[in-house]
């Protein structure tokens, strides 16, 4: 599946509310991102209006490493509608 390219980190800190993710903090033009699912986790998030492909790739790995899913999964999850 391709990476959408104009995803901003505000709309992809919405989509992740659906992991149980939610904002914990913003510092600058960061997000910090936490989740009580599986453990804790704090992923952080660039706030900019369009996150770059390798950006967007790393922060779904390190989704899908946490909820112990596959990525494609979490990539078709969030943006196949």
């Amino acid at each position: 599946m391709r990476l959408p390219r104009d995803l901003s980190g505000v709309e992809l800190a919405k989509l992740l509310r659906r992991y149980g993710y939610d904002v914990s903090r913003q510092t600058g033009s960061h997000v910090r991102l936490t989740s009580n699912l599986r453990g804790v986790q704090h992923p952080t998030i660039p706030a900019h209006k369009s996150l770059k492909v390798g950006t967007l790739g790393a922060i779904l790995s390190e989704v899908a490493l946490y909820l112990e899913i596959e990525r494609s999964r979490v990539e078709e999850e969030l943006f196949s509608q």
